[in-house]
């Protein structure tokens, strides 16, 4: 007896609209959350400098010149000068990570991939022998 081809369950527009929503929702949450607890974003180093003309913070004749296209001079921060660039080359990101931390993300995501694989696998299955397993 031969299967019925393999029919994908019906949603309507109202739950796609939704879904897409609230999966956007939740993105946004995902990346807005951690910055509002203070989570991210603090690992940031800032040196010291001595010398804070171009040269004494490390920048080239081309850095110098698109560093003052945008409207940033040398020297200290100070009131009379308020677009200095010290600033802003002295602070560094600390892109450190604990490999603790990325495995259990890692293990996360494959987590996730196995439910959704482990979960679909009526419909996958049924997709792959109507595709591929015509007798």
């Amino acid at each position: 007896m031969a299967k019925a081809p393999y029919q994908p369950p019906k949603q309507s527009a109202f739950g796609q609209v939704f879904d897409s929503l609230f999966l956007l929702a939740l993105v946004m949450a995902a990346l807005f959350i951690p910055l509002k607890l203070e989570l991210a974003g603090g690992g940031k180093t800032t040196l010291e400098l001595k010398d804070t003309s171009w040269q004494g913070m490390g920048q080239n004749a081309t850095m110098q010149a698109q560093w003052e296209k945008l409207g940033f001079t040398p020297g200290p921060k100070t009131e009379e000068n308020a677009t200095s660039a010290a600033e802003l080359i002295a602070t560094r990101f600390d892109y450190s990570f604990e490999p603790l931390e990325l495995g259990l993300t890692a293990l996360c995501v494959l987590g996730y991939f196995y439910i959704v694989f482990h979960w679909s696998r009526k419909e996958y299955r049924d997709v792959i022998d109507e595709k591929f397993n015509k007798k």
